[in-house]
């Protein structure tokens, strides 16, 4: 038998000629999506390996969370396409619905939101932790560092094999993530940390704690909520990107948690990843005025100029990002209702997806502006640092890890991850005393 995973169909065979022999390998599909050849006797039977650099050919697992077909830009979490969730949902019940594959009845809405809200509360020592950071420190450093720490305050919810454990830990980071975040921004900005509000909702509550100071009350704005809950829900989960195969690589090892969330903000951290919405509006800072668009619409054009676009296309859609659709919506309504269409910055921006949006080169090549784009505006206009738009991807993206981690632990298929290579190396060698060479 071929050990083929039990949510799987077998749809034929494919054959490999190599050398002199013929090898035949299974192939395998799923409910939607392109088959796959089951490559895992490649090895044991040709003594050969594949070469795919960046695994951009290779499913590295099985997973019911998170479909995406690029060429038709679609977006699905566990089959539900991510404009209706965005439209009719809120976050909170997005990751009720990626932890446990479906909508909440109202009662089990009930039940997860009591959870989630009465564990947002942190270790108060973990103040002192923050402590230790420089004033200036990047939020992503200290997110980093403070989610990895939170094994060593929560040892009854670090036992992998404890299924009770496993859902413990994951209710913890989904509900103590905003509190983190919120008391990273806060430090970073010299403020006092402001405790969590259990009356909230996860998304205003997180609002809250970020803008909120003691002598003066807040009032949460519902528009500016709801922009910031979309943006929550657009990124919750987006399939084996680079930080969720992090988290599942890290996880495979038998690593706690925490210290697998940890790593995959690590990962999200870098430009090509998590900080694509800050290299946006940073490219925006660079145009300055909407006068100078068509210099640097001209700049992106030219093939000999290092000059790109950021904000635009997507390595996975190859059609218009589903997720920038939605977003677009939310970032006009927090335009209208801070009164920033005549910002320069944003006039810019503006100015710019008019321009791509007609433009014949942008066009052809369906390099129409992502979420990045749309994201980094309106979290500018909410009134955050571009240094913390990336801490609030972590955020979001934190449901998807777990749900990804729990997923990974939970498969009887699952192994360690151990990606193998090419040596292009010397050949053995003799070793030369060091008076000898």
């Amino acid at each position: 038998m071929n050990n083929k995973p039990s949510n799987i169909k077998d749809v034929g065979t494919a054959t490999l000629n190599y050398g002199n022999q013929q090898y035949k390998f299974p192939v395998f599909g799923g409910t939607i999506g392109p088959n796959v050849v089951d490559i895992r006797k490649l090895y044991e039977k040709a003594d050969i390996f594949t070469y795919d650099p960046g695994f951009t050919s290779t499913a590295s697992c099985e997973s019911d969370l998170t479909f995406i077909d690029g060429d038709q830009g679609v977006l699905l979490y566990r089959g539900y396409p991510i404009e209706q969730l965005a439209k009719h949902s809120n976050f909170l019940e997005v990751c009720h619905l990626l932890l446990y594959g479906e909508l909440p009845t109202p009662a089990k809405m009930a039940e997860f939101d009591h959870t989630i809200t009465f564990h947002t509360m942190v270790h108060e020592q973990l103040g002192f932790l923050f402590r230790g950071f420089r004033r200036d420190a990047h939020p992503m450093a200290v997110m980093v560092g403070v989610v990895g720490a939170l094994s060593a305050f929560y040892h009854d919810s670090t036992d992998i094999t404890d299924q009770k454990q496993r859902e413990i830990a994951s209710h913890r980071l989904i509900a103590k993530m905003p509190t983190i975040a919120a008391m990273a921004f806060k430090y970073s900005i010299g403020q006092p940390f402001v405790y969590p509000l259990n009356k909230l909702g996860y998304t205003e509550n997180f609002m809250r704690m970020c803008f909120a100071v003691p002598c003066d009350e807040y009032k949460v704005n519902p528009v500016l909520a709801k922009a910031l809950d979309t943006i929550f829900i657009l990124h919750a989960d987006h399939e084996q990107n680079a930080s969720t195969s992090t988290v599942r690589l890290a996880g495979s090892s038998g690593a706690n948690p925490f210290a697998c969330i940890a790593a995959g903000i690590a990962c999200l951290w870098g430009p090509a990843h998590g900080g694509a919405n800050e290299a946006a509006l940073n490219m925006l800072r660079e145009i300055g005025t909407i006068d100078r668009v068509p210099e640097y619409v001209k700049k992106a054009k030219d093939k000999n100029d290092p000059f790109r676009l950021m904000g635009f296309g997507h390595r996975v859609y190859k059609n218009y990002d589903p997720r920038a659709k939605v977003m677009r919506e939310q970032c006009y309504a927090v335009l209208d209702e801070l009164g920033m269409k005549d910002d320069p910055l944003l006039k810019t921006a503006l100015e710019l997806e008019r321009i791509a949006l007609q433009d014949e080169y942008f066009v052809e090549r369906k390099l129409y502006p992502n979420i990045d784009f749309y994201s980094g505006i309106t979290l500018k206009a909410l009134g955050f640092p571009t240094d913390m738009f990336t801490a609030l991807f972590a955020l979001a993206r934190t449901v998807g890890w777990v749900a990804q981690w729990k997923e990974m632990v939970e498969d009887p298929q699952q192994k360690i991850g151990r990606p193998r290579q090419i040596y292009t190396g010397p050949t053995k060698r003799d070793y030369i005393p060091l008076e000898k060479r």
